[in-house]
């Protein structure tokens, strides 16, 4: 299993925040730079992935209301797809 950890103190912005996930999940390349783009990619991901959030504090300072957005998006898509788990630490 793959264990990725998410920095919130690094997603300063939604663009930051997308671009950052993007390379550290090794996302393909088309993927959008939004919620559902992001669902849409990981809801189908065929590898064991956990993925770990770090300072969420800073991330909902950074992004407001859109970082627990983000954090929804992520705890929806372990959801539907048992090949990814999330956490927040």
């Amino acid at each position: 299993m793959r264990t990725v950890k998410l920095d919130g103190e690094r997603m300063t912005n939604r663009e930051a925040a997308h671009r950052y996930i993007q390379e550290q999940l090794d996302i393909p390349s088309y993927f959008g730079y939004n919620l559902d783009a992001l669902y849409d990619a990981l809801s189908v991901y065929d590898k064991d992935l956990s993925i770990m959030l770090i300072n969420k504090p800073e991330l909902i300072e950074h992004l407001g209301p859109y970082g627990d957005r983000l954090i929804n998006t992520f705890k929806d898509v372990e959801k539907v797809n048992r090949n990814v788990g999330f956490k927040v630490i």
